[in-house]
């Protein structure tokens, strides 16, 4: 007997149908003997359809009343799912994320989650009952109902197979397991067998949406087993991503092509070549809780210099009104130029760490298609280029060919 934790998405559980073949597949690992706690999703579309009604009521939404109307998503699928649990004769109890007591920071539209409180979920474990809870959500310490960010119900599933110490995590999706590169962008991209922690760690910052990052940094820091399956297919093993590299002999150099065409790209101009300044443009745009991302600062010359750095395209418009009414007049900078139509393309594989020329083969296969690299990042297993939006198909489909990730002996 095994406790098992399984993470249904939002297209897994998009309708009524859909819902009852989740109760039907969880029934099935109840009757081999397995505890079951099940984290769902709210129905795909749902959460976007309550911001867009929020959005009415004001131009930028008040954080904790968001919340409250977002996280509602996911109490009409725990509810559904524990029905049609009880109406094949599975006994079935669901929770909010609150009555879970899964604690988080106040910080609402984006919380961390700071404990959970499993005594509930056991004590109905042991009576035999099939626990589901309400995924990207909890409470902060004065009873708010927070929301964790997009995503977030991967990081809940995570966190709770973490809290009870389950032998594994399951997360169920569209997608049958996570690809070289995303498999509608490039159809010859191939489903990987294992991937290790590093590696996802990677490819789910760089932008790809099989998981959401902070559920893969959960599950390496506390070990949880995590698989990635589909739910639309009764047979297959997903991907399992692990904590061993395996046979380094028989590895690939790279695992995958990860995307992200969501970067803003702000430079500011004419920056006094100083100690500190780094800190002067960057501190009050890390105060506003927004994430920077590649940054590069250029050689000084006549005792200026340019800073670059990327953001989400979503915090663009924020960033460029900090830079340009707190820190361009606090520092005395020339000016601040943005472009919002960036993309961030990247190769990973733990393969690098023991093979060279990985950097040159990327940038001559994209200046063999005419791509400029605006900005590079690397580390010990990535490659990152920044390059202009219109480009971003095109790079990944050659990047992929050219380090032969569509090959089956790749």
């Amino acid at each position: 007997m095994a406790l098992i934790v399984q993470k249904y998405g939002g297209t897994s559980v998009g309708n009524p149908e859909r819902i009852k073949n989740v109760a039907r597949r969880v029934a099935k690992f109840k009757e081999k003997g397995h505890q079951v706690v099940v984290v769902l999703s709210a129905m795909s579309g749902e959460t976007n359809r309550l911001i867009a009604l929020a959005k009415e009521m004001q131009a930028h939404p008040d954080p904790r009343e968001l919340d409250v109307i977002i996280s509602t998503g996911e109490q009409v699928t725990i509810g559904l799912l524990c029905m049609a649990l009880k109406e094949i004769g599975v006994n079935a109890r669901s929770y909010t994320g609150g009555q879970v007591k899964i604690l988080t920071d106040n910080a609402f539209t984006k919380a961390r989650i700071v404990s959970i409180d499993e005594h509930n979920i056991r004590a109905d474990l042991a009576n035999d009952c099939v626990v589901v809870v309400a995924g990207f959500q909890g409470m902060d310490a004065d009873g708010n109902i927070t929301t964790l960010g997009r995503g977030g119900s991967d990081t809940t599933g995570v966190a709770i197979a973490a809290a009870l110490r389950a032998d594994e995590c399951q997360i169920y999706t569209d997608v049958d397991g996570v690809y070289t590169t995303d498999p509608r962008m490039v159809p010859e991209a191939r489903r990987l067998k294992t991937i290790t922690f590093e590696e996802m760690l990677e490819m789910a910052s760089l932008g790809s949406k099989v998981l959401q990052i902070r559920s893969v940094e959960f599950a390496g820091k506390y070990k949880v087993k995590l698989r990635v399956l589909s739910s639309f297919e009764e047979e297959g093993d997903g991907t399992l991503i692990t904590f061993e590299e395996g046979n380094k002999m028989e590895q690939a150099i790279i695992s995958g092509i990860a995307f992200n065409r969501d970067e803003a790209k702000i430079t500011v101009m004419g920056v006094p070549d100083k100690p500190g300044i780094a800190y002067q443009i960057l501190g009050p745009v890390s105060d506003a809780n927004i994430d920077v991302d590649i940054i590069i600062q250029n050689v000084g010359t006549d005792g200026t210099t340019d800073f670059s750095f990327t953001v989400h395209r979503n915090e663009f418009a924020k960033t460029m009104d900090i830079l340009k009414n707190k820190v361009q007049p606090h520092i005395g900078a020339r000016e601040v130029v943005g472009d919002n139509k960036a993309a961030k393309v990247s190769v990973v594989g733990v393969g690098m760490r023991s093979h060279v020329g990985i950097a040159s083969k990327m940038f001559r296969t994209l200046a063999e298609e005419g791509i400029n690299i605006q900005m590079i990042s690397t580390s010990e297993i990535k490659i990152s280029v920044v390059i202009d939006e219109k480009y971003l198909e095109l790079a990944v489909r050659v990047l992929h060919k050219a380090f032969n990730l569509d090959q089956d002996d790749a």
